[in-house]
C-alpha cells in the first residue's frame, strides 16, 4: 500500500505546483485592471499598491537570477546588487535626459558642470539605453567571471570577491565626480517614451512588463535546468572535479550562467527604477545582495519558483514591519533565516514537493 501512495503523491506534487503557479500568474494579470476601477469600487487597487507589487516582482527576478548561479551551479554570489543597480542606473540616465530636455541633468547643473561626460552620450535614446541595460551588467559579469573562473576561485572566496565587487561599486558611485548623482543618485523622473511616469497607464504598462520578464526568466530557467546544460551545471555544483575528469571544462558553463544571471538582474533594475522613482548607490549595498540570498534560501534553492515565493514573503513582510515595527525588522529577518535553516532545509517550496522524492 505504501508504494502506490508514494507514487500518487509524486505525481500529484508537480500538478499542485503548476496549479499554484497558474493561480499566482492569473492574480498578477488581474491586478492592473483593478487599478483602473473607480476609487469608490470595493475591488479598486491603488497605484501605490500596484507599484509595491511591481517592486517586489523586480526583486523576484533577481532571486531567480541568483538561483541559477547558486541553486544550480553552486556559486553563492553576494554581489548581485551591483548588476541590479547598473541596469537601474542605465535606465535612470535615459529618464534624467528625458526630464532635463536640452539642458544638463539637474545634479550636473548644481555641480557647475559645463557639458555631459562622454559616457552619457546617446542616453537620450531609449534604444541605446536598452543596449546599456544589457551590455553593462553583462560585460562586467563576463570580465569578472572570466578572471575568477580561470583562477579557479570558488566557495567562500568567490562569495567574498563578489561582495567586495559590489561594495567597491557602491563607494565609486557615491562620489560626485563620477557623474552619477553621488549620494542622491537619480530622481525627479517625468516621462518614459513620451508618457508620464506617474500616470496610471504607464504604471500598468510597467507592471505588465515586469510580469512578462519574470515569466520569461522562469521559462528560460526551467528550459536550461531540464536541458543537458542544466545537468552539467548540477554536476558542477555537486562534483566539479569528476566533471573535469570526464572531459568537460566547467569554466565555460559557469561563465555563461553567471553572465546570463547578471543580465537578468540588469533588466530587473531597469524596470525597478521608473516604478520606484529613484536609484542611488544604496542599491549596491552588500546588505541588499545578502538579502537576495535569504530570499533564495527561504523559498528553496535550486527550484526557481521557490525564490519567487521567498522574495515575495520577505519583501511583503518587510513592507509591513518597517511601518508597524521598524526597530525590530532586522531581528525578524534574522529569525526567518534561522528558522529556515533549522526547520525548512528545502525552503518553503519544499513543502509543496514532499512527495516528489
Amino acid at each position: 500500500m505504501s508504494q502506490p501512495l508514494t507514487l500518487t503523491m509524486a505525481r500529484r506534487a508537480p500538478r499542485t505546483t503548476q496549479v499554484l503557479g497558474s493561480v499566482i500568474l492569473a492574480i498578477l494579470l488581474v491586478l492592473p485592471f483593478l487599478a483602473l476601477l473607480p476609487a469608490s469600487h470595493p475591488l479598486a487597487l491603488s497605484t501605490w499598491m500596484l507599484t509595491l507589487v511591481g517592486k517586489i516582482l523586480c526583486y523576484a527576478i533577481v532571486a531567480v537570477a541568483l538561483d541559477l548561479v547558486w541553486g544550480y551551479a553552486g556559486m553563492l554570489s553576494l554581489g548581485h546588487g551591483i548588476f541590479f543597480a547598473l541596469g537601474g542606473y542605465a535606465m535612470g540616465m535615459y529618464l534624467m535626459r528625458q526630464a532635463s530636455g536640452e539642458n544638463l541633468p539637474a545634479f550636473m547643473s548644481f555641480l557647475s558642470w559645463q557639458e555631459l561626460p562622454w559616457f552619457w552620450w546617446g542616453t537620450q535614446h531609449f534604444a541605446w539605453a536598452l543596449v546599456l541595460i544589457v551590455m553593462i551588467p553583462g560585460l562586467l559579469a563576463l570580465v569578472f567571471g572570466w578572471f575568477a573562473f580561470r583562477s579557479k576561485i570558488k566557495g567562500v572566496y568567490f562569495s567574498i570577491m563578489t561582495q567586495a565587487l559590489t561594495y567597491a561599486g557602491m563607494l565609486l558611485f557615491f562620489r560626485n565626480e563620477t557623474g552619477f548623482g553621488g549620494n542622491n543618485g537619480f530622481t525627479g523622473f517625468t516621462t518614459l517614451l513620451g508618457f508620464s511616469v506617474t500616470s496610471t497607464g504607464t504604471r500598468i504598462a510597467l507592471f505588465l512588463a515586469t510580469v512578462a520578464l519574470l515569466v520569461s526568466s522562469l521559462a528560460v530557467g526551467f528550459w536550461l535546468a531540464r536541458s543537458k546544460f542544466g545537468r552539467i551545471l548540477t554536476a558542477v555544483r555537486d562534483a566539479e572535479n569528476r566533471l573535469t575528469f570526464c572531459g568537460y571544462d566547467p569554466r565555460g558553463f559557469k561563465l555563461l550562467v553567471w553572465t546570463l544571471s547578471a543580465v537578468l538582474c540588469g533588466l530587473a533594475g531597469a524596470l525597478y527604477v521608473p516604478q520606484v522613482g529613484i536609484i542611488n548607490p544604496g542599491e549596491m549595498s552588500p546588505t541588499n545582495s545578502i538579502e537576495a540570498a535569504i530570499w533564495v534560501a527561504l523559498g528553496g534553492r535550486g527550484t526557481l519558483v521557490g525564490p519567487v515565493i521567498g522574495a515575495a514573503l520577505v519583501n511583503g513582510a518587510k513592507s509591513y514591519f518597517t511601518v508597524a515595527m521598524p526597530e525590530y525588522w532586522q531581528l525578524f529577518l534574522g529569525m526567518i533565516f534561522i528558522a529556515v535553516t533549522l526547520f525548512l532545509p528545502r525552503g518553503v517550496y519544499g513543502l509543496f514537493r514532499k512527495g516528489e522524492k
